[in-house]
């Protein structure tokens, strides 16, 4: 599957939506101030743009990096659309809310931007913990703050049950603890890294991507999405019996009977 459209991101968008943990999320609102400096690390095809919105940040400044070019050129204009939004040189404008999308390092690419809150979904367990939470105390104002929502902690679940789950899941989490700074474990991690540091942990709660068909068939593009998973696994995971895993459970996909969680926390953090 070639996902430089966006389609994996903005398939599993919905399933985002049903993960984010709401008191989390209320917490963050409490904390953020009216007109807030958003910075996003690792922003995707830019969903959180319409999710401040409908939280009520409908005014201020967004800053959104990733490192795929073509995906910010999706954001740009699949947001400015989704919002009805007014065109500018490298984003749009929504009412009072300036957006702006940039190619870059997640942890480089803000330069002298100075921001009252640094978003961070489903990155921190892609890059070292520490490095980002340094990279991020360095953008946000004294008392800012770090909203990590979806961040992976080490239980993927495929149902119904397959004698290979187990060999299969372990293998592949081992693939991706394999690969520098990447960390299956990032959710409890990240917890422990804030408890360490000078700031406060304002609030954390589980955040777990559930996805089941519904009457055989998967709402929205969410079949696709846990295609996409099963692309995931079958790049990463070799050895007898996988072949045969995996062609079980595209066929349960097919036939509307395969269901998946992940489990990720939601973390909100406020710096010294």
């Amino acid at each position: 599957m070639n996902h430089a459209d966006g389609r994996y991101l903005e398939s599993k968008r919905t399933v985002d939506d049903r993960a984010l943990n709401r008191r989390v999320r209320d917490r963050l609102r409490d904390e953020l101030p009216a007109s807030p400096r958003v910075l996003e690390a690792g922003a995707g095809t830019g969903v959180t743009v319409p999710r401040l919105l409908d939280w009520g940040v409908t005014a201020g400044e967004y800053h959104g990096v990733d490192r795929d070019a073509g995906i910010i050129e999706v954001a740009r204009e699949r947001r400015c659309a989704e919002l009805d939004g007014t065109p500018t040189e490298n984003g749009f404008r929504v009412g009072d809310l300036t957006v702006r999308f940039d190619q870059g390092d997640a942890l480089e690419a803000f330069g002298t931007d100075r921001a009252d809150l640094v978003v961070a979904q489903s990155v921190l367990d892609l890059v070292p913990i520490d490095d980002a939470l340094d990279a991020f105390e360095t953008a946000l104002d004294p008392g800012g703050l770090v909203y990590a929502p979806i961040t992976f902690d080490g239980e993927t679940i495929f149902q119904p049950d397959h004698p290979a789950d187990d060999r299969v899941v372990a293998a592949y989490h081992d693939d991706i603890d394999n690969r520098p700074g990447r960390d299956t474990r990032a959710g409890r991690h990240l917890l422990d890294r804030c408890c360490e540091r000078d700031g406060d942990l304002l609030a954390v709660g589980a955040s777990d991507w559930v996805v089941r068909p519904r009457g055989g068939d998967y709402p929205n593009d969410e079949r696709y999405f846990l295609a996409t998973i099963l692309e995931f696994i079958e790049s990463a995971v070799d050895g007898p019996g996988v072949d045969e895993w995996l062609e079980t459970r595209r066929q349960q996909l097919a036939e509307g009977t395969l269901s998946y969680v992940a489990h990720g926390y939601d973390v909100c953090y406020r710096v010294p």
